[in-house]
């Protein structure tokens, strides 16, 4: 016999509900947005200097089947460096100078993640 085989005393309609739910929702959709979202916090938390790398933000879903992940890129590169990484982390400059990173990434993306964590908090909870 092969499949898996569920056993069970008790009322589990709000579980059946919640799987039942899972093939009817595009997940992906509520990505999208949320990667949309993301980009544009992270565009306006950017420091600008010439806009470029502020405009450089986008984001990649991607799904193998049994995860789904978002990535936020910023294509501005530079003489092989990310200037959006260094922005945040700080770099040495010709003159063996160095200019302190600052981190706007994480305050601007974290609303987005809390937003999104909440939103899935309420579809589990509210079947």
């Amino acid at each position: 016999m092969s499949g898996i085989t569920f056993r069970h005393k008790g009322d589990f309609s709000k579980t059946e509900k919640f799987l039942n739910s899972l093939l009817k929702l595009d997940y992906l959709n509520v990505l999208e947005r949320y990667g949309q979202a993301g980009v544009a916090a992270l565009a306006s938390a950017t420091p600008k200097d010439s806009g470029l790398t502020a405009d450089s933000w986008d984001y990649e879903i991607a799904h193998d089947g049994k995860e789904t992940t978002i990535a936020f890129t910023n294509s501005n590169i530079s003489n092989g460096v990310n200037i959006a990484i260094i922005l945040q982390y700080g770099h040495g400059t010709k003159g063996g100078g160095y200019v302190a990173g600052r981190d706007y990434i994480n305050p601007a993306i974290q609303p987005i993640f809390d937003k999104m964590a909440n939103e899935a908090w309420r579809e589990v909870t509210n079947l």
